[in-house]
């Protein structure tokens, strides 16, 4: 009998789990922040005790398990709307690589060493640091790689690397910083091209002085 309750369990908490994960998003793996990880453990830890303690009422499995749901997506909404608990809760994206030069001061902020990055560019099929502009480590762990460009004549061409300088109503002072650009300058520009109001950009980029603008939701 105890048998036939401990496989009941297994099978009402693995659709259980599905269903919670399910409402709490899709990502891939590698893309899980440390919020959603430690959620998925947390949640994954719970259904096993509960498998393991038949004797015990599911609904101490249970309502934990809500609560843990409830707490991720109701921060997963407050992260949408606020870039800094975004930071908090995601991270921010580290550039070790910029037009071709090592960031060593980043590398130690990060804990990330030379065989680190050195793996992950061979997983990249990268055989040479020289071939590359910009390197990325992302929040998840994963290293994005943009290699140089050759010119007409043969020779590697210097690219900017194209990050956001608006998101969310705000403005990246950093990301301005990187490309010599001011906050009074993109004002400016905005201006020129009609957009008065920077809270209601919801993304700008600016490529070969080229502006993509995308306006918050009405």
């Amino acid at each position: 009998m105890e048998l036939l309750i401990i496989a009941a369990r297994t099978i009402f908490l693995y659709f259980l789990i599905m269903f919670i994960f399910r409402l709490m998003g899709k990502r891939e793996i590698g893309e899980l922040s440390i919020l959603d990880l430690v959620v998925f453990i947390m949640i994954a830890e719970m259904a096993v005790i509960a498998i393991e303690n038949p004797e015990d009422a599911l609904s101490h499995t249970i309502v934990p398990m809500a609560v843990l749901m409830l707490v991720q997506i109701g921060l997963a909404y407050w992260s949408l709307k606020n870039q800094k608990v975004r930071e908090i809760l995601d991270g921010k994206p580290s550039v070790i690589i910029e037009h071709g030069k090592i960031n060593e001061q980043e590398m130690k902020k990060q804990r990330y060493n030379f065989n680190d990055l050195l793996l992950q560019l061979r997983e990249k099929n990268v055989k040479n640091i020289t071939d590359v502009e910009f390197a990325i480590l992302e929040p998840s762990g994963k290293l994005s790689v943009f290699e140089k460009e050759e010119n007409n004549s043969g020779e590697k061409k210097k690219e900017n690397l194209n990050l956001p300088f608006i998101m969310d109503g705000t403005i990246q002072e950093e990301h301005l910083l990187r490309a010599n650009k001011t906050n009074l300058w993109l004002r400016q520009e905005l201006r020129k091209l009609g957009y008065k109001e920077i809270k209601d950009i919801s993304y700008c980029s600016y490529n070969n002085g080229v502006f993509y603008i995308d306006l918050k939701d009405q």
